[in-house]
């Protein structure tokens, strides 16, 4: 009897000893004079678990995790008996975490071999390019607009909106962008789907340009994320060899490639004009708009610039889903929302769920509270752009326009959650030291107002006229906002004047704090 074992190779099992586990099964499998099958899949998302090992069963996968180097030979031993053991999980698509989630874009991470358009087909893979082809672009682009699809970047636009502008624009070529450049904290989505599924993203891809007439596109990956990059060029050369991009894809008269671009790691060429000048070979420093890229974009021509998890959610869509996927969410907000839960919190890793699920469902529920074991007193959600969330707002729903009622973002789906023990008005300066660090310098307002946040935090810190320089800043941040000539500068007051308004307390003369850190 040969085993069959499924072991992660994403880049977060990886780092707690993934590769390692897998040849010490197979050393461990020698040893036995035991035959077994190794799969290196993507992650299923359960990070406190990994590396999380399955085999197959005629019941099913059963999980377990997570393990060490050190836990292999005996855990090899239970499965082959079909044992009991302390790190045994049961059933995998029974864990109550994973069970409760309604997983759409996600159904395939973490469950088939990344690199295998077998294993991606096995499972509905490529369905919604076939209906594509049969429906044209018009009835795409019915079904994108009907889906309630909105950009899962940060931005929320409507992407049948943004697509049709693309495809009634005149031009002799257009393209197709993957934003895949995720430098948000506490976001690993895009590095999920990528490596545990890029077939998903090539797939919506090729679907946007059949429906924008476009014949070729660019996936911009910055340079932290070597694995994603290995894994979609394996992607791309897979569905060339079958047929799924190049000339006549799948079979059409349409024609489609595409290849991976790596960035160099500038948190600023997330902002899609900055992304096209780094495409470009440029400099990555922010345009200004108008022209919209949906009507000069790559190279001066039109071109749809949409996030990883967009373009992921695209092949559910249109393998007849279109309606299904508009039935899960709430007001404007529809479809399922992958929501990545990091910081201090106990069980950490990727929830996909409609959206309406409150803030303090996920964190509390979801997540188990902190990970030290003390009371949770902040959240950011969207990134470092993102407002901070007391406990108070944990009623709010998981919707664009209930976060945006409260001054918030929900931006990429982040949430980091941060404990008692956290300094506000630390955190406030980091926001701007962050866009200080990160600034293109293009425009004023971001370049220059967040170093004189920096400066001018510093002083309400060290009890400096704390008044007047707290009023200093939120005249900097006002100017910020509105002044800016993209997110980066435009979000930052986010996070400072939600520290500022729900947690005052920490921008006030403190003696103890200052003095012990000293």
């Amino acid at each position: 009897m040969t085993l069959r074992i499924y072991v992660s190779r994403d880049a977060g099992a990886v780092a707690v000893g993934a590769d390692d586990v897998a040849e010490a099964l197979e050393r461990a499998a020698a040893s036995r004079g035991m035959g077994i099958e190794i799969v290196r899949t993507g992650s299923r998302g359960l990070y406190w678990l990994e590396p999380m090992v399955e085999v197959a069963t005629a019941q099913g996968r059963v999980a377990f995790g997570p393990v060490t180097e050190a836990d292999v030979a005996s855990v090899l031993d239970a499965m082959a008996a079909d044992a009991p053991h302390a790190l045994r999980l049961g059933i995998a698509d029974e864990i109550p975490w994973l069970k409760r989630q309604t997983r759409l874009t996600f159904a395939r991470c973490g469950v088939i071999d990344p690199r295998s358009v077998e294993d991606y087909r096995a499972l509905d893979g490529y369905k919604g390019l076939e209906r594509a082809l049969m429906l044209g672009s018009d009835g795409i682009l019915a079904d994108v607009t009907t889906s309630g699809l909105r950009g899962r970047g940060g931005a929320g636009f409507p992407t049948g909106i943004k697509w049709k502008t693309v495809a009634q624009a005149s031009a002799d070529r257009k393209f197709i962008v993957c934003n895949a450049d995720e430098g948000d904290s506490g976001t690993f989505a895009d590095l999920m789907i990528m490596e545990g599924d890029p077939f998903v993203v090539i797939e919506g891809m090729t679907i946007a340009g059949v429906a924008v007439g476009a014949t070729y596109g660019y996936i911009y990956i910055r340079s932290e994320y070597p694995h994603a990059v290995e894994a979609m060029n394996a992607a791309i050369a897979a569905a060339r060899r079958t047929g799924f991009l190049g000339t006549r894809v799948g079979g059409s008269d349409h024609s489609f490639d595409l290849e991976v671009r790596v960035g160099a790691g500038a948190y600023v060429c997330g902002e899609e004009t900055s992304l096209l000048e780094s495409l470009e070979g440029r400099r990555g420093i922010v345009r200004a708009k108008p022209p919209l890229p949906a009507h000069k974009g790559l190279f001066g021509k039109p071109t749809v610039i949409n996030n990883v998890l967009s373009f992921a959610a695209i092949p559910f869509i249109l393998a007849g889903g279109a309606k299904a996927y508009a039935d899960f969410g709430m007001g404007r907000s529809r479809g399922t929302m992958p929501i990545q839960l990091a910081g201090n919190i106990k069980h950490g890793g990727l929830f996909e769920v409609a959206f309406g699920i409150t803030l303090g469902e996920l964190i509390d529920d979801v997540g188990g509270g902190t990970a030290s074991g003390r009371p949770v007193r902040a959240a950011q959600v969207g990134g470092p752009l993102g407002a901070y969330f007391p406990r108070e707002l944990f009623d709010t729903p998981f919707d664009y326009e209930a976060f945006a009622a409260r001054d918030g973002l929900i931006g990429h789906g982040g949430i980091v959650v941060f404990d008692d023990s956290v300094d506000m008005s630390k955190q406030a300066r980091f926001a701007m030291e962050f866009c200080a660090v990160e600034s293109c310098g293009k425009c004023t307002p971001c370049r220059i107002g967040s170093t004189r946040g920096v400066e001018t935090i510093d002083k309400i810190r060290s009890g400096e006229r704390v008044a007047e320089n707290i009023a200093v800043v939120e005249d900097l941040c006002n100017t910020m906002k509105f002044g800016s000539l993209c997110a980066l500068g435009g979000f930052t007051p986010y996070p400072v004047m939600s520290a500022l308004k729900h947690f005052r307390e920490d921008f006030d003369p403190a003696p103890a704090r200052l003095q012990a850190a000293e």
